[in-house]
This record gives structure tokens, C-alpha cells and sequence, in this order.
């Protein structure tokens, strides 16, 4: 089966990418853009950045010091290769094959005859191997090799890449395995890497390697460093941690491993701990689209209730990395608190980072922009990964290749199976061709225009010989959600709603979602936006741009009136909001709190967040300030 995630058991079992295809709407289009252009342009950057001739002057001998790229751009073009296999199964694109092909014989001419595989160290003058656990990056660099060639050996089979990993994994587990070096990467990835590549092949050799290294970290094997141990996730053994912390990115790869580890192994107190860090870190250290991580100098986790909407940091890589961790929860557990955060990090990062014609990208995404950005050069690389702007390409480039290795295989997110039937948990137009246990077809068309539209209409392609159930996840915020099978409505709850019969072709399930925009209140712990509300439509967070005001210059002294309920428009909604007058003040602490405003109201326009500055460059805000004289409904 292909698939990016393949427990060997679970509550549910994700369905093969060759069994779901998206047909269009919001994520086929996307998807296809990807196609079409981001792959091709993250391979454009690194051969013109020198990325890809690094693998050349290992091969050649000529490398040394003066290599182009950090320490972690060989990962970049691993990434990019896991895409290309996801889309050349994915559409049998000629142009997707001959990529992978290319890309795997640099690749592989780079490779040591002991396995070792690395372009920054082991080579002329370069730095030994693994002198620098800390931020050397060698190991993260070879689980992304492996999750590559996971995705190639998955849908296509044995090949030079599948063989480049495994002589690369074996160099791993040779180096670093009991009586080798007692040693850990600073940065988490080839703990997954491993494990899902254990699985491909059926081999739990590797399975061991990363629960050895699961094992090791949290007990001070890295160097300390400024920012502490937590950075590494070095601080605390992974069974004893409560709560995500330290560099956002390595914390989420860690725990998408252990969970992995935690399967494999029937390890129910590793599967616990990932659980609890979960509930903690999205009840108190998650962003309201999703996003994780609000410290730009560690790009990580802050304390509790940490969460600046200024100065979030939200990278694009977080969210692809929570959503690893989710849908493994997910598929362990069968919880759809898991499938629920997804949809939140899919629709407001994921879907944010891209430009529309899939040539920049946010690197990190902040939820309030007081500036406007300059527009970005799309033939300079950014050095920075906060901007009001999409670049082309950054100096440190993980996120594009990201996002296109999430994008290229997004359709094995949207369903599973379990023993009586299917679940739809991301809605979509697409077609599901899938075989349940005992090998009983069911084939459904979904038809919607998600999120534009709530109504999601399943209908059966295919007559079933006995009885299986069609399970539909509801969202936790869509409370007054309905249910109509032929002539019957009922209410369907957020979680899931089931229908079991001997379905017939031609029969339709439909799921109607409130998708009325609606105000959303943040926990009163939350110090920065502490009497603000935003405001949300679906599973989309609307944000105000400066684009949208009569004076752009308004932007800050903006309030909205809490009784207004929010009024749907197409692409967006309207709040009631006015402007305060503050212009001349000398001192930003009067004594006392700011009057009613004496301008007249208006209404405001909302747009999803992930479309933000697609239309230029502009100042934004996803928190609006309530008007002091119109105080929140009691209860609220």
C-alpha cells in the first residue's frame, strides 16, 4: 500500500494514496500547483544555489570548506525527492520520474562505500563526521533520505535510491548502535526516518535504532548550548515530558517518532506521554490557526499562554510536523481530536505558506503584521525568515520542500479504514476506491465546495454485497451540523456521525456544516490578546488587512462591537468595528482607559487568513480589540 504513515496495527488504517484522488476544489488545486510548479522550482534554487553540485564535489573530490549551503541543505533536496515519488505515483508524470531518477544518481555517486552519506563532513578539509552532534545536522540529514526513499520504495519498489537509503540506515545502526557511539542528533528526524523505513522493509532492525535513540535523549548526551538543553529536546527523557518544548520543529519530529516507536513496540506508556504532551501543548502553547511555536530565537515553544499574535513565530515546518504527529495519533488511537487539529493546521499554515502560483512562500507565519512587508524579489534568496512577504527562496529553505512533500501526498490524509467500514475525516472533492477487511470494495464520490460551502455530499459509486458503515468526522465547531440520508434529516454532534446499510450505487449521504462566521473568544490567560476576538468561518481563521479599511492607517486603532454578530459575505465576513482616535499623543499610558471612539461604525471585511498579502503587501491583524464601551454578552 503507499501511504507516507503505515503502522502495522491501530484503531484505524489509513487508506493508500492509490485509493483516494483528489478531483479538484481547494486542495486539488493546490495540489496540482504544486505539481506543476514548486517542484520544479525548489530544484531550480538548488542547483542554482550550488545545493545540488555539493553531491557532485563529494563524488568528485573537490569538495571542501568553501561548500555552498548549512550544514542541512542535503535534507532539502531529500525532501524534494519524497515529493517527486509521491507525485510521479501520484499522476505518472514523465517529467516527476525523470527528476527522481536525476536527483537519485547525484545523489548516489556522493555515497562512501561504508554508507556514510554527507556533504559537509567526512570529506578533504571538512569537519570529521559526526564532530558536531549538536548542530551538524548529519543524522536529520539521513532521516529525510530514508523517509525518501520510503515514499519510493512504497510506489514503485526497489530501486538505486531504496538502496542508497539502506546502505545509509545500515551505516547508521552500525555507527551508533549498541558498543558504537552513545550519541543523538541534535536535531530529531532520523528517529522517524528509521522507523517508517523499518516498516517499508519489514525490518525491525531499524524500529530498534529509533527507540535507541528515543532512549538516549532527555539525559544531557548534547553539549548545553545558550538556549538551554530543552532546544534538543535533551532536558527530560521523552516518557517523562508533559509538554512540548524547546525548538518547535525538533519537538513535533521527536513525537511523531515516539509514537511510531510506541506502535511497533506495543509501548503503551511511550503512546501515553505523546498523548499527554498533546492535551497540554494544544490546550495551552497552540495558536489559534494551529500554528506552533512563539519564540523566534529558538524558533520554539514559550511557556503557557505564551502567545503573542505579534510575534508568533508559527513556522510553516511546525505545521507540517503537527500534523505528522496528529495523524499518527490519529490512526493509533482513532481519537478525532487528532483529525480536528489537522483541518485547523491544514486550512491556516499549510495553506498560508504558498503563494497561489506556487513560487513563494511564508516562511514563518505571524498572526498580526504591523508593518507592511516589501514586496519580495522572486530572484533573491530572503535571509529572513520573518517577513510581510513571500519569498521565492530563504538562505535556510526547509519550508518550501515541506510543503511540497505534505501537498504531493495530502490525499492519504483525508480518509482510513477500519474493520466495519469508512471514514472521511478532511473533506474534499475526490473519489475513494478503497477494499475493506475481507476484501469488501466500497467505492463513494464526494462532491462539495469545502470550505466555501458546508455541504458535503458522499455519494456511493458502487453496489456493496452486505452491510459496512460510512463514518463522517463533524467537526468540533460545528455545532447545528445536520445529516440527510434519502429523506431523513437528524442532527449529527461534533465527533462522528455513522450510517450503516448495504449501500446501493447511487445513494446519497449528505453533511450539511454551519458555516456562518462566528466569534471566537481566547482563553483570558492569554496576556496579548486579552480583550480582543477573532473571528472564524469553517475551518477558516478570518483576518483583517490593512487593504480592507477605508485608512489603511486604521489598522491599530481599530475596534469592533461584540454584539454584532459577524455577517457572512462571499469570500469573508463583515464585523461591526469603528476607529479610536489616538493621534497625538505624546505618552502611550494615559490615565485612564481609552473613551469611546467618536467616529461612526462600519463595516469591517474579514478574508481568511491564508490568503493575507496575495493581494500586495499590507499590514494585518487576526485579533481585533473589543470596543470598551460594548462589552462581550454575559457567559462569554
Amino acid at each position: 500500500m503507499t501511504s507516507p504513515v503505515l503502522p502495522s496495527h491501530g484503531r484505524a488504517r489509513p487508506l493508500g494514496l492509490a485509493q483516494v484522488t483528489l478531483t479538484g476544489g481547494f486542495w486539488g488545486d493546490r495540489q496540482a500547483v504544486n505539481a506543476t510548479a514548486t517542484l520544479a522550482h525548489c530544484e531550480a534554487w538548488m542547483e542554482r544555489l550550488g545545493w545540488l553540485a555539493n553531491f557532485d564535489r563529494v563524488a568528485d573530490g573537490t569538495t571542501g570548506p568553501d561548500r555552498p549551503g548549512w550544514s542541512f541543505s542535503d535534507s532539502e533536496v531529500y525532501k524534494l525527492l519524497e515529493a517527486l515519488a509521491w507525485e510521479s505515483a501520484r499522476t505518472g508524470d514523465p517529467e516527476a520520474e525523470a527528476a527522481i531518477k536525476r536527483l537519485t544518481a547525484r545523489v548516489a555517486h556522493a555515497q562512501d562505500p561504508d554508507g556514510y552519506l554527507n556533504t559537509c563532513f567526512g570529506h578533504g578539509d571538512q569537519p570529521p563526521r559526526y564532530s558536531d552532534l549538536e548542530m551538524g545536522h548529519e543524522l536529520y540529514n539521513t532521516g529525510h533520505l530514508l523517509q525518501a526513499a520510503v515514499a519510493r520504495l512504497r510506489t514503485h519498489g526497489e530501486d538505486d535510491l531504496v538502496r542508497v537509503a539502506r546502505r545509509a540506515a545500515d551505516h547508521v545502526c552500525r555507527t551508533f548502535g549498541p558498543g558504537g557511539l552513545d550519541g543523538i542528533c541534535g536535531h530529531p528526524e532520523i528517529e522517524v526516518g528509521l522507523a517508517e523505513f523499518g516498516r517499508a522493509l519489514e525490518d525491525k532492525r531499524y524500529v530498534e535504532q529509533a527507540r535507541l535513540f528515543l532512549d538516549r535523549r532527555g539525559h544531557g548526551r548534547l553539549r548545553d548550548i545558550p538556549l538551554g538543553r530543552a532546544y534538543f529536546q535533551d532536558d527530560v527523557p521523552i516518557r517523562q515530558a508533559d509538554v512540548w518544548r524547546g525548538h518547535a520543529v525538533r519537538a513535533l519530529y521527536l513525537a511523531a517518532a515516539a509514537v511510531d516507536v510506541a506502535v511497533e513496540r506495543g509501548d503503551d506508556e511511550l503512546l501515553r506521554a505523546v498523548e499527554r504532551q498533546w492535551e497540554h501543548s494544544v490546550a495551552r502553547r497552540t495558536y489559534i490557526t494551529g500554528g506552533m511555536g512563539s519564540r523566534h530565537q529558538d524558533e520554539g515553544f514559550g511557556e503557557d499562554w505564551e502567545l503573542p499574535p505579534d510575534r508568533a513565530y508559527c513556522e510553516t515546518c511546525a505545521g507540517v510536523a503537527s500534523i505528522m504527529v496528529s495523524w499518527r495519533l490519529h490512526l493509533a488511537t482513532g481519537d478525532v481530536r487528532y483529525t480536528d487539529l489537522i483541518e485547523r493546521t491544514l486550512y491556516n499554515v499549510i495553506a498560508t505558506s504558498p503563494s497561489a502560483d506556487g513560487r513563494a512562500f511564508f516562511y514563518a507565519n505571524p498572526l498580526h503584521q504591523r508593518v507592511s512587508g516589501k514586496p519580495a524579489d522572486p530572484d533573491e534568496v530572503s535571509p529572513r525568515a520573518e517577513a510581510g512577504a513571500r519569498a521565492a527562496w530563504f538562505d535556510v529553505s526547509c519550508c518550501p520542500t515541506n510543503v511540497a512533500r505534505t501537498l504531493a501526498s495530502l490525499h492519504g490524509y483525508l480518509a482510513t479504514s477500519d474493520d466495519d467500514g469508512l471514514r472521511i475525516h478532511q473533506y474534499a472533492p475526490c473519489e475513494i476506491r478503497a477494499e475493506l477487511p475481507g476484501g469488501r470494495p466500497v467505492s463513494v464520490d464526494v462532491e462539495t465546495a469545502y470550505p466555501e460551502s458546508g455541504t458535503v455530499r458522499v455519494r456511493i459509486a458502487a453496489d456493496a454485497d452486505a452491510p459496512w458503515t460510512l463514518t463522517l468526522r463533524v467537526p468540533a465547531w460545528a455545532a447545528g451540523a445536520t445529516l440527510t440520508e434519502g429523506d431523513r434529516t437528524r442532527p449529527a454532534e461534533p465527533g462522528l456521525v455513522s450510517v450503516r446499510r448495504a449501500f446501493r450505487a447511487g445513494d446519497e449521504i449528505v453533511l450539511d456544516l454551519p458555516m456562518e462566521p462566528r466569534f471566537t473568544w481566547p482563553d483570558p490567560r492569554i496576556d496579548a490578546v486579552r480583550g480582543c476576538v477573532a473571528v472564524e468561518r469553517g475551518p477558516e481563521v478570518l483576518c483583517l488587512e490593512s487593504r480592507d479599511l477605508p485608512d489603511p492607517g486604521g489598522l491599530d486603532s481599530l475596534v469592533v462591537d461584540p454584539r454584532a454578530v459577524p455577517r457572512a459575505v462571499p469570500g469573508g465576513a463583515v464585523v461591526r468595528g469603528r476607529v479610536l482616535d489616538l493621534a497625538g499623543r505624546a505618552w502611550p499610558y494615559p490615565a485612564g482607559p481609552v473613551g469611546a471612539a467618536p467616529g461612526e461604525w462600519f463595516d469591517v471585511r474579514l478574508a481568511p487568513y491564508h490568503g493575507w498579502a496575495r493581494r500586495g503587501p499590507s499590514s494585518m491583524r487576526l485579533f481585533l480589540p473589543v470596543s470598551s464601551d460594548q462589552p462581550p454578552p454575559q457567559g462569554e
